[in-house]
């Protein structure tokens, strides 16, 4: 507290399980590989601070292009986000340690992807276009459906919007009238209500469709807290990183709660005027360390 400044934490945010997971994966590796060099296969998070921190230490980034330059004693991180089947078997060929860091929640999607694709099901996957998690969900359905002699037809939409399209698109109608096998769920970090919307439409033009939630709860947890804090504060600082998909919802469902809201990577971007307010609320991303809230909490409780 400075003057009559009140700063409140939201009672859940910051590192999820499967994010800390990853970044103490790094840090173990940092540690014991000291004969070669230790990367991830792109960024291991998203989070530029703590990919700061890693890489102080030595962890490199490294794209796909360059996987053939691998030394054996190198170790090579594969990212929270996972990657697909085929990438992985690539890297094994190339070095000899392949720690696999991916959470645990999307290795359960993406062994359902595989396991309803080698089943000949369409899966409707709600999610964002490139982003890591789904390229390897996809990787595994299409590896799956591949070895089974299948071909995957897998759907990526984004909003109910597109979810309807694909309904009046005949998408859904099998060859010959027979019954088609559809299955529908989500990137782990997908807005919850715009997950709701497309379970409607879906539901109401494709009764037999199988769905399954598989929003992390992680990412409702931290919505979930921040719809509590917004009620209590004059403002709200989001703190992530600003290529986070989770974060940015944060921060969308903050400016529409709160009458001001702002989303920053460090505490050197506090807005000038959230020292003026008299009670402020902090949350952060699933991918936002510790030091990095506790930073910014005793920034603003210095003043400016």
């Amino acid at each position: 507290m400075v003057g009559c400044m009140n700063i409140i934490r939201a009672d859940v945010l910051g590192f999820c399980g499967g994010v800390r997971r990853a970044v103490t994966s790094a840090q173990k590796a940092l540690d014991e590989n000291k004969a070669g060099t230790v990367y991830t296969l792109g960024p291991l998070i998203h989070n530029p601070v703590a990919l700061n921190e890693l890489a102080s230490r030595g962890l490199k980034v490294l794209v796909p292009s360059a996987i053939p330059a691998l030394q054996k004693n190198d170790t090579v991180l594969i990212r929270a986000h996972g990657v697909p089947p085929s990438m992985e078997s690539d890297l094994r060929r190339h070095c000899d340690t392949v720690i696999n860091a991916t959470c645990p929640l999307v290795t359960q999607s993406q062994k359902r992807a595989a396991d309803f694709a080698s089943q000949g099901y369409t899966i409707v996957f709600a999610g964002d276009k490139n982003h890591g998690e789904v390229v390897g969900i996809q990787g595994y359905a299409e590896e799956a459906a591949r070895a089974h002699g299948l071909v995957c037809d897998f759907r990526l939409i984004r909003s109910a919007d597109e979810a309807a399209a694909l309904c009046t698109s005949g998408a859904f109608k099998a060859p010959g009238g027979a019954p088609q096998k559809i299955v529908l769920f989500s990137q782990t970090t997908f807005s919850i209500k715009e997950w709701d919307a497309i379970c409607a439409v879906l539901k109401e033009n494709v009764p037999a469709i199988e769905v399954y939630r598989t929003i992390c709860p992680a990412t409702h947890e931290r919505q979930d807290a921040l719809v509590r804090l917004c009620a209590q504060v004059d403002g709200v600082i989001i703190i992530g990183g600003k290529n986070s998909s989770n974060t940015n919802r944060l921060f969308a469902t903050a400016q529409k709660r709160c009458r001001r809201a702002a989303l920053i990577e460090t505490a050197d971007e506090i807005p000038a005027d959230f020292y003026d307010l008299q009670t402020v609320g902090i949350t952060a991303g699933a991918s936002t360390p510790d030091n990095v809230i506790a930073a910014v909490e005793k920034r603003l409780s210095q003043g400016r």
